[in-house]
């Protein structure tokens, strides 16, 4: 049989990023094989929200283009991520009594009482496109996975439940309609990205994870391998750019230069001055001056991740630690300097678990990407994932929680 594909589409702030990928079962570990990626530059998004439907609608087809013609496979489908200020997660808890005549929880009484969790106040134009059962109790019993089998009368759920603009998700909608692509599944990018990187030892122990990207921040902290908090901060890369070209009295794009080529975080660093070419020309810049902006912009960053980690009381209390991901997180030194604002053990997250084409998505600006190409197979009923090497426990996650997106 001609294995189906699986396909990953990251609509970013400044890059669109598409994934395809198998499962390849001929080694005795079946994982994900890449066989395509592209990569095109995107104009039509701020801090991750679509301000220019043409443009992005652009973008996704010089992406979608170039992984068709690295695989050989015609796409029209994609596992898209939902990424902007917008969004946000919110606590909410669902009761219902048990009138089966013995008592038993069915698989309809868990819907049942997940689909009262959803019932919320919220804005016209908010939409729910997520929801993470946290635990259940039964009859004053907490801290239940799954409640399915057991006997009560009175059961309960605490779950976090993500929302988004309404108008920002028809505007994304709009951008891949015109693109040619139906979105199989939406989901946020923090989700993906663990998907791609987190172990599910991190998931048990207590993790966030942090997706520094170019316009935003996103956080998904893990606990007891439940979803605990999402949360996304309208702060990335591009305002490192933005301080530098202000700081240094320099155009953007010597600035971006100066952010990849010489911006370190690593306190043991220091020279005199740095030289950047532009042209025929050669400026010049003070070293600790460029440090000075970037660890500003940087810890003011790592102090909103500590305040949405103390909304939840964990802020200093997480065994996992911090995995730090996206395109900024290639910062030198960035994993010791959030170690030393944050009290937590960071690092650098790694991507495992996939074969193939992995020299380019490699990179932590892919991590999103891979892990919606994940998602992609795990969601398909047809995958036979017995056997994987990523997080076996996501399927029937996943499988449950998706049930509740609103594609």
């Amino acid at each position: 049989m001609k294995p189906e594909h699986f396909v990953g589409l990251d609509i970013g702030t400044n890059f669109v990023r598409c994934v395809v990928g198998i499962y390849d079962n001929t080694g005795s570990d079946g994982m994900p094989s890449i066989i395509g990626h592209g990569i095109a530059e995107n104009q039509g998004m701020r801090r991750g929200m679509v301000v220019h439907v043409d443009d992005v609608a652009e973008a996704i087809n010089k992406a979608v283009s170039e992984a068709e013609r690295i695989s050989g496979v015609t796409i029209k489908q994609a596992t898209v991520n939902v990424n902007g200020a917008h969004v946000s997660g919110m606590n909410s808890q669902g009761v219902i009594a048990i009138s089966a005549a013995n008592r038993e929880i069915t698989e309809e009484d868990r819907v049942r009482v997940e689909e009262a969790a959803t019932i919320v106040n919220l804005p016209p134009n908010r939409e729910i496109i997520q929801f993470f059962a946290k635990n259940y109790s039964l009859d004053g019993q907490k801290n239940i996975k799954d409640p399915v089998g057991m006997h009560g009368v009175r059961l309960e759920v605490e779950a976090h439940i993500v929302t988004a603009s309404t108008p920002s998700l028809k505007s994304q909608d709009l951008a891949l309609q015109k693109a040619d692509i139906i979105p199989s599944h939406h989901t946020i990018s923090s989700l993906a990205a663990a998907e791609a990187v987190l172990t599910r030892q991190q998931k048990e122990a207590g993790t966030a994870l942090i997706d520094i990207g170019a316009g935003t921040t996103n956080l998904i902290v893990f606990e007891d391998g439940e979803v605990q908090h999402v949360a996304v901060i309208p702060i990335g890369g591009q305002h490192i750019t933005n301080d530098l070209a202000i700081g240094l009295k320099t155009d953007l794009n010597i600035a971006e230069q100066v952010k990849i080529e010489h911006a370190n975080l690593k306190s043991d660093s220091h020279k005199a001055n740095v030289i950047v070419k532009s042209g025929n020309h050669s400026l010049g810049f003070q070293f600790d001056e460029i440090s000075m902006i970037v660890e500003a912009r940087v810890e003011e960053l790592l102090e909103y991740v500590d305040k949405e980690l103390q909304k939840i009381k964990r802020s200093r209390k997480l065994p996992g630690g911090i995995v730090l991901t996206g395109g900024t997180a290639k910062l030198p030194g960035l994993d010791s300097f959030a170690r030393n604002k944050l009290q937590l053990a960071a690092r650098i997250a790694k991507l495992e678990g996939v074969s193939g084409l992995v020299d380019t998505v490699e990179d932590q600006s892919f991590t999103v990407v891979v892990g919606l190409m994940m998602l992609d197979m795990l969601l398909l009923p047809t995958l036979p994932v017995s056997n994987q090497k990523f997080d076996y426990q996501a399927k029937g996650m996943l499988t449950k929680l998706f049930s509740k997106i609103r594609n």
